[in-house]
């Protein structure tokens, strides 16, 4: 269960995947405002798939690292140190983005947003306690660089926890 080539291959396998991961979801960003497409809107959702993925392709790479397997917790690990740097990142590209583009495309968002949501308002207020479900979504829109910052970091968290821990469990040797 020795290393065979690299020191700490748990933290350099999690650091450079979390790193590629941070880079593509930021790549994504700025693609969907080269493309005038809306950076803030649905379409950027898609990146959030790319921490999962990286997560379980971390936790592969890191098994050729150990000869009987890296063991449950350093695969786990891998894949949560993973999902966190590459959340970070993406977290940090995006509020950088948010800062240095022009204000008007948060506004611009926040019309489009409002929008999707007098379209579905008929949807919510079917649903048990509607009204309110439709009032907090409205009121949660994300309004500033920090807020979209925080959506950014808890979206890439939440679906790199839901597939690095399982992917652990299943490659830990």
């Amino acid at each position: 269960m020795e290393p065979t080539a690299a020191p700490h291959p748990v933290l350099r396998t999690a650091v450079l995947f979390g790193v590629i991961t941070g880079a593509l979801c930021i790549a994504w960003v700025l693609f969907l405002h080269l493309t005038d497409n809306n950076p803030y809107g649905p379409k950027r959702t898609l990146s959030d798939f790319f921490p999962p993925i990286a997560a379980v392709a971390s936790q592969v790479l890191l098994r050729r690292y150990y000869a009987g397997g890296p063991g449950l917790w350093k695969s786990i690990g891998v894949g949560l140190l993973t999902t966190l740097i590459g959340a970070g990142i993406a977290a940090a590209g995006m509020y950088t983005f948010a800062r240095l583009t022009d204000a008007r495309l948060i506004e611009q968002h926040l019309v489009e947003a409002r929008h999707l949501l007098e379209n579905a308002k008929a949807l919510y207020l079917k649903q048990p306690n509607g009204a309110q479900q439709y009032a907090a979504t409205l009121q949660g829109l994300a309004r500033t660089p920090a807020a979209f910052a925080q959506d950014e970091f808890m979206k890439k968290i939440i679906f790199g926890l839901l597939l690095s821990i399982p992917g652990g469990v299943f490659l830990r040797k």
